[in-house]
């Protein structure tokens, strides 16, 4: 049975970008209240007392948008200074990274993966919902930056949707060669988009990676991943390249991971919700640790039979209409 050790924790609902994939245009979303997030305490009472005792050693801070939550910095130093912690991470789209990237690296974080959708400023506007007020270059600059301070290796996430930049497979692939970034080409799935998902469809690991050798050959990478990806290289590059394939390839059966939502709901899969457990709410009303523990627990027991796609036929289990950025991505 594969460990579960991996933490992925929301620190908001909330992002600066509407990205199309994620948050769709014109789409009515109710942001969870201020007073409803779990604080940074509850958050460190939580990783501390009760999942760490449980098992869990890896965290990543997502959201959303998880640089717009403020005293970000002073998170991180606080989990990354915690004994036992083998690894922490963030997920961001990286518009707030440059200014604070150092900071960050200072405070204990030593790995980041930052959306980077298109290499062409018009295509990543138009994804991320920002045409007319271009975002491109300061997420540039922020990868940029983030990799001067010593992030090392950098991932970069590229969400693929077909006819809208797939076409930048092998330019995407190509920052690969020279520099020891990871790029992550991660398969588009109808999560909060489902009108934009039937009109574009999605394109299998499989298409890219015969794209990208037969422009330079590819071959399996020595480097692993803590997560679901396929990991492989360009002969001769530095860096990596890593397909997600969750609608082409189901990965439930080697999935190492759970999700905090921002409001402290633990759930044990992206799109299954089955016996998620309300943490904040138990918290709150002076719940003591260890009963939390065995809470956690018990979610860990039946985490190997829950998947979020039916296994034979491949099809999406449930009706989803909450979006990326609310599920925490």
């Amino acid at each position: 049975m594969n460990v579960v050790d991996y933490l992925r924790i929301s620190l908001i609902d909330r992002c600066n970008f509407r990205c199309q994939y994620c948050m769709p245009e014109g789409a009515e979303l109710d942001y969870i209240l201020q007073q409803n997030l779990l604080s940074y305490n509850e958050l460190l009472t939580l990783i501390r007392e009760v999942f760490m005792p449980v098992g869990f050693s890896r965290f990543r801070l997502t959201g959303g948008e998880p640089l717009i939550r403020p005293g970000i910095v002073d998170l991180v130093r606080a989990i990354a200074s915690t004994p036992g912690v083998r690894d922490l991470a963030i997920t961001t789209n990286g518009f707030l990274l440059a200014p604070i990237a150092a900071e960050l690296y200072d405070a204990g974080l030593r790995r980041i993966n930052i959306s980077l959708d298109s290499l062409n400023p018009d295509t990543f506007d138009l994804l991320a919902g920002t045409k007319g007020r271009s975002r491109w270059q300061r997420v540039w600059d922020g990868i940029v930056e983030a990799h001067r301070v010593g992030f090392d290796p950098l991932k970069l996430n590229v969400v693929v949707i077909p006819g809208v930049n797939d076409s930048e497979i092998l330019d995407l692939a190509s920052l690969t060669i020279d520099r020891n970034w990871h790029v992550r080409f991660i398969e588009f799935m109808p999560i909060g988009n489902n009108e934009l998902f039937g009109d574009m469809g999605w394109v299998p690991s499989a298409e890219l990676r015969q794209r990208i050798r037969d422009r330079w050959g590819l071959e399996e990478s020595r480097v692993t991943g803590n997560g679901p990806a396929d990991v492989f290289q360009i002969p001769g590059a530095l860096g990596t390249l890593g397909f997600i394939s969750q609608m082409s390839e189901c990965f439930c059966d080697r999935c190492n991971r759970m999700r905090l939502s921002a409001d402290g709901w633990l759930r044990p899969c992206l799109l299954n919700e089955t016996g998620q457990i309300d943490l904040k709410t138990a918290l709150r009303n002076g719940v003591a640790p260890e009963s939390l523990q065995e809470k956690v627990r018990s979610l860990l027991a039946i985490k190997p039979e829950i998947n979020f796609k039916e296994r034979d036929s491949g099809t999406l289990v449930g009706n989803y209409s909450r979006t990326m950025s609310q599920i925490g991505g």
